[in-house]
């Protein structure tokens, strides 16, 4: 036991200064082409707060991944919140492409755009699995289209108050005078008939990793690209505060089900051959409840080729590329740029 904590210790050394400087922690190449890619989502996952505890040896899995291939730190350059930015994520696109601007302001991803349905087409439906399992509902959601008439809301005062009718998800039109709510579909609805699992509403973590374990059992045989979505931390940053004990201990339960994957891929005898990728949709406000300004998340990975720090948007590519696909070819040309390259236009 003393040994294992040292040398996680030596490991966590090791890469808590990649996050900074974007650099690989292996020299060790993986296979030309990856045929197995989990990504798994720790919803609000701050990346100082993440860094904290990994210095406090909290976050042991996360250390011993990043060990083995890259930390690097990921910036959001637009809204930060959970629609956008599991959409931009999925996608390796800006909003304005996908559709997807907020929480509140969305459509669904255009036919074709996600990483699912890319690797389908690729690989071929009947030789590939695409698997997504997620705490949330509502903002990691596949639903269909509808439709709904706006009511007044009153105020305290029982007046009518057309402000507050109009707070709500979709776009507003008007037909005969009356106003209705429309939603044309989440973001995931195109990309959900080509999927061969689509499950959201988990809820908390040990029921989003259970299920992930049971899959990747069903599925060990094949190639697959698995999107695990964790909730537990963004929960409780909005019930108890970025800087609580709870949201502490939810990153803790992160890191716990996230090396649960990594040890069900050992006993498989698939972890070799799998690249998994660790992030965050958005981080949360310092010491708040929320994160209306909370661009400061992370990557941590087990692939050796990441060597830079990025955007939301740089996570597709990286994916696709990692897979063998052609990133010149994919239209509309994505947002983002694999962080395996070296990309000219960075900002930093």
């Amino acid at each position: 036991m003393l040994r294992r904590t040292a040398l996680v210790l030596v490991a966590l050394a090791a890469v808590l200064g990649c996050i900074l400087a974007g650099v690989s922690a292996s020299d060790v190449s993986p296979d030309a082409y990856a045929s197995r890619v989990i990504l798994i989502g720790w919803d609000g996952a701050q990346r100082n707060h993440v860094r904290e505890s990994m210095a406090k040896g909290e976050l042991p899995n996360l250390s011993a991944l990043a060990s083995e291939g890259a930390l690097v730190a990921i910036d959001v350059v637009r809204t930060t919140d959970t629609k956008a930015g599991w959409a931009e994520i999925l996608t390796g696109y800006a909003p304005e492409v996908t559709g997807v601007f907020s929480n509140r302001r969305y459509e669904p991803i255009p036919k074709g755009y996600t990483v699912f349905e890319r690797l389908e087409r690729f690989f071929g439906p009947d030789n590939f699995v695409t698997v997504a399992l997620a705490g949330k509902s509502g903002n990691v959601d596949a639903d269909g289209p509808r439709r709904s008439a706006l009511k007044d809301a009153p105020d305290k005062k029982g007046r009518a108050d057309r402000r507050a009718a109009r707070r709500v998800e979709g776009t507003i039109e008007v037909e005969d005078g009356v106003e209705y709510r429309v939603v044309r579909g989440k973001p995931f609805y195109n990309a959900r008939p080509l999927m061969d699992v689509f499950i959201n509403g988990l809820g908390k973590n040990e029921a989003v990793g259970a299920k992930a374990v049971e899959y990747l059992d069903m599925y060990k045989d094949k190639p697959f690209f698995f999107f695990v979505h964790f909730a537990d931390v963004d929960e409780e940053g909005h019930r108890f505060g970025e800087n609580s004990v709870e949201y502490g201990a939810a990153l803790v339960s992160c890191d716990l089900w996230t090396g649960r994957i990594m040890d069900e891929l050992r006993k498989l005898g698939i972890y070799d051959r799998t690249l998994i990728y660790v992030t965050a949709d958005h981080g949360f406000d310092e010491g708040r409840k929320g994160h209306s300004d909370a661009p400061y998340v992370f990557l941590a990975t087990n692939d050796p080729k990441v060597i830079r720090r990025g955007e939301r948007a740089d996570i597709a590519p990286t994916i696709l590329e990692r897979f063998g696909l052609d990133l010149t070819a994919i239209k509309p040309p994505l947002t983002g740029h694999s962080l395996t390259r070296a990309y000219a236009a960075a900002k930093w």
